[in-house]
């Protein structure tokens, strides 16, 4: 599994391509505004990114749509089923924090447990509410992308619309913790981590 990460947006969120290396299939996570350096990347490794896949729909992490979508038409938009308010509503994504108006729906709407398949890919999306309604992860293998519910040694916020610490706590324990240790974590900002590195060292949870 072929996995870039980086950071895009004004306020340079980490965006992921990730690829099955074997079908030159792949995916987009978060992409938090338009990557000239990303898209070269995907053009160089000749790979087709058949879905942009969201961990929430905050402005940060969906703002580089448009701009992939302009390359890619066929591509298709993937996000939780609890997160539709959040991305129609430009008061719940906050997308004036980037000076932006932004209201749109996602192709694919799915749900906690559900899979699908990217070549020889498995995913796995995972509801981990909290920072947002609809926050949820994306579980690849020994690979986990982690949205803005965990970072490195510290958490995503709950002070924002909809944000409960409570149901953060609840699903970083109960989705994130009974992965393996040795689960590598891609999360939404900072760099990479491990669920094991998380349950020793997270003073937040």
């Amino acid at each position: 599994m072929l996995i870039k990460r980086m950071e895009s947006g004004i306020l340079a969120a980490n965006a992921y391509f990730v690829a099955d290396q074997e079908s030159k299939k792949g995916f987009i996570v978060d992409p938090g505004g338009p990557n000239n350096n990303m898209l070269k990347f995907i053009e160089e490794c000749n790979c087709t990114p058949e879905y942009i896949v969201l961990t929430h729909g905050h402005c940060d992490h969906i703002a580089g749509i448009p701009f992939y979508k302009g390359f890619f038409p066929d591509v298709k938009v993937i996000a939780c089923a609890a997160e539709k308010d959040v991305l129609a509503d430009p008061a719940q994504n906050l997308c004036g924090m980037i000076g932006q108006t932004i209201s749109m729906e996602a192709d694919i709407w799915v749900n906690d447990g559900d899979t699908l398949s990217v070549g020889t890919l498995e995913l796995k999306f995972m509801h981990t509410p909290g920072h947002s309604p609809g926050g949820m992860c994306i579980a690849v293998g020994d690979t986990l992308f982690s949205g803005d519910t965990l970072f490195r040694s510290s958490i995503g916020r709950t002070d924002l619309p909809n944000g409960s610490f409570s149901d953060l706590k609840n699903a970083i324990h109960e989705k994130i913790f009974i992965l393996p240790d040795e689960t590598r974590v891609f999360p939404g900002h900072m760099g990479e981590t491990t669920v094991g590195f998380e349950k020793r060292n997270n003073p937040f949870v």
